[in-house]
């Protein structure tokens, strides 16, 4: 899952949502993080992890060209945004814009708490809406160009997966509407488990 799916499943108090993005940037233990964002953190290790396990997601990655399967990964959590963004209603009694505009309202006072490279890139993020912009195909397109410039090599083979993408559309949209509904279920059982 990438940034909006991750928003969506967070509680939706600001530092929570602030957390669930933080699940990206932390790898280190949690503890000195606030408990809202400690837990959010952790649930989003945890939703990656479920993720990355699931048949539907496992079946998504096969199909993609055997010199790109490696970063099938991270197309697929672009792609997941983009469905999610597309058929929104069927996951979220919440409007998306709204959802949006307060996540990066929080990420926007919580500035001084985020570590250096987030603190980098979220007025980018808040200036160009990336979260909305995953709903049109050219965000995605454009958003795995963004993370192929950033790697020190092979970055093309990211930037092509757009390809794998565009191929098996339907296939990928199809798994995302079996799995991750799954997936929410697993956070609400999970979340009440970390109580």
């Amino acid at each position: 899952m990438n940034y909006l799916a991750h928003v969506l499943l967070a509680s939706h108090s600001a530092p929570a949502m602030v957390g669930a993005m933080l699940g990206d940037f932390v790898k280190a233990d949690v503890s000195a993080w606030p408990p809202e964002m400690a837990r959010e953190i952790t649930l989003h290790r945890l939703i990656d992890s479920y993720t990355d396990r699931h048949p539907e997601v496992a079946a998504a990655r096969a199909r993609f060209a055997p010199g790109r399967r490696r970063f099938a990964g991270i197309a697929l959590d672009v792609f997941y945004d983009h469905a999610l963004s597309r058929q929104w209603d069927r996951h979220s009694d919440q409007d998306r814009a709204a959802l949006i505009a307060d996540f990066y309202r929080a990420l926007d006072s919580h500035a001084a708490l985020l570590p250096p490279r987030l603190a980098a890139l979220a007025p980018r993020l808040i200036a160009h809406d990336w979260l909305s912009a995953y709903a049109d195909w050219d965000g995605v397109r454009i958003s795995l160009e963004r993370m192929a410039q950033r790697l020190s090599r092979n970055g093309e083979l990211l930037r092509d997966s757009v390809l794998d993408l565009e191929t098996h559309y339907a296939e990928f949209s199809a798994g995302f509407e079996r799995f991750f509904p799954e997936l929410q279920q697993y956070v609400v059982t999970t979340r009440a488990a970390m109580v």
